[in-house]
């Protein structure tokens, strides 16, 4: 009996491990009035508001960080002045400079206004391409695992207490690769825990989960979109924004109260658009690639000529191909149960609880968007259209982009190198043959010719 007590005691700890997800929230404090458009409120409450999560750690723990990194950065670190540090911790974590106020927090966190430091949902969808920081960008570089560890050897340094992402990621893996999260099982566990009114019930057993890692979407694909998820089973609505604060400590009573804060975060996300391509783009390929587009990719990703169409087709999960362990891992009664909560409106909303396979997204901004497929496994838009040249393993090259191949700019191995050495090195590497991480699948430009892909690349340049 005490041994499954402590257990369940443990599984609570890890609810909490909501902070690290990518609809975690922070802005203004309660109470404070927002002007503006929905959009500009929206934005203000996602970056300024830190009453939604309690911080993760503080300005303290985070110049101290650099102290248990591995050698030989720690030893760089050491010689180099507290700015050059900052961009060090920036560039392992994952981090960059906000627009609104460069040399404070960075743009995926907010500061709680006591020296705190809450994370917030462009931990995840906010980051950096080709020298341009992006909010609504996917986050290819956030190394949230490496940060967590990191964060709890300084505060068992420093005495100071584990917050409660630290102790979640005891039994929760955050993310086994730079880049990607275990984001869809935080749902599951959190769900598990709660009835369809929100109410939290301690005594469940934990849920069975299927741990894997997940690539984020682009944020303005939300406008396009009916349906949410690389499955589609839930229905859009500013709701399903606000189901990754559901830490133990936010009851009903607070999501109701928090509901207006999140039609305008909504807003906000609706109003964005994707970053066009920066370089010059060979306009006579392009038109040719324009054509082939519309008779091989149309079908499923929809047309970007005006009237812009998007099908939203649903890719029965056999004739995809793609890596099925995200598939797998949402039983149709974990889908249920969010189907029938407060967050689809108690089902009035729809939904589908044993969806087909994978929905086609958008393509609007996919220059931007590498790596690519719903797990994240194929660095460039070169190897989406080559599946036989996809990389077993491979590793991003810093901010690099390859702007041949269009995409992020990797090293590649037919193994893990031997001298990889600590668990944040190893999560530096992709490797493909990892359960969940598999590059296989979306065969569908092996009837092209050479010259007709790379006609095909030039034209996606353009979304």
């Amino acid at each position: 009996m005490m041994r499954e007590v402590v257990k369940r005691e443990l599984w609570l700890a890890s609810l909490v491990v909501i902070q690290g997800a990518a609809w975690a929230l922070g802005g203004p404090a309660g109470g404070e009035e927002v002007g503006g458009t929905a959009a500009e409120r929206g934005w203000r409450l996602l970056t300024g508001k830190a009453e939604y999560l309690p911080p993760d750690f503080d300005q303290q723990v985070f110049e101290a960080l650099w102290e248990v990194w591995e050698e030989p950065l720690r030893e760089r670190a050491a010689r180099a002045t507290a700015a050059e540090r900052r961009q060090m911790a920036f560039e392992r974590y994952g981090l960059c400079e906000s627009p609104d106020r460069p040399g404070g927090v960075p743009l995926q966190y907010t500061n709680d206004g006591r020296g705190g430091w809450v994370i917030n949902c462009l931990a995840c969808h906010g980051g950096e391409v080709a020298g341009q920081v992006v909010p609504g960008l996917p986050n290819a570089r956030l190394a949230l695992q490496t940060l967590v560890e990191d964060v709890m050897a300084v505060k068992l340094r420093q005495g100071k207490p584990l917050a409660h992402l630290e102790r979640g990621a005891l039994l929760v893996p955050l993310g086994s690769t730079v880049g990607t999260t275990n984001a869809v099982m935080f749902g599951v566990l959190l769900m598990n825990y709660r009835d369809a009114d929100l109410n939290v019930h301690v005594n469940r057993p934990p849920p069975a989960m299927l741990h894997h890692d997940h690539d984020a979407p682009p944020l303005w694909h939300y406008r396009k979109k009916r349906r949410l998820y690389i499955d589609g089973f839930a229905p859009r609505h500013h709701r399903a924004l606000m189901q990754f604060l559901l830490i133990p400590r936010n009851g009903p009573e607070q999501f109701r109260r928090w509901e207006a804060d999140f039609r305008d975060i909504e807003a906000w996300i609706l109003s964005l658009k994707p970053p066009r391509w920066p370089w010059e783009v060979d306009a006579s390929l392009a038109e040719r690639g324009r054509d082939l587009f519309a008779r091989h990719c149309a079908e499923c990703h929809g047309s970007y000529e005006e009237p812009e169409s998007y099908p939203e087709r649903m890719v029965p999960i056999e004739e995809i191909g793609t890596d099925r362990t995200r598939y797998d891992a949402l039983s149709p009664e974990a889908r249920r149960v969010y189907l029938q909560s407060w967050f689809n409106e108690y089902g009035t909303l729809g939904g589908e609880a044993e969806p087909a396979g994978y929905v086609a997204p958008p393509l609007d901004g996919i220059w931007a968007s590498a790596p690519y497929f719903h797990n994240g496994s194929v660095p460039t838009l070169y190897h989406v259209l080559y599946p036989e040249q996809r990389p077993v393993v491979w590793e991003q090259q810093g901010r690099a982009y390859d702007r041949q191949r269009v995409g992020l700019s990797v090293a590649e191995y037919e193994e893990l190198p031997e001298d990889v050495a600590s668990p944040a090195q190893r999560r530096r590497y992709f490797d493909t043959r990892r359960a969940g991480k598999s590059r296989a699948g979306h065969p569908f430009a092996d009837g092209l010719s050479d010259e007709e892909r790379r006609a095909l690349l030039e034209y996606l340049k353009t979304l």
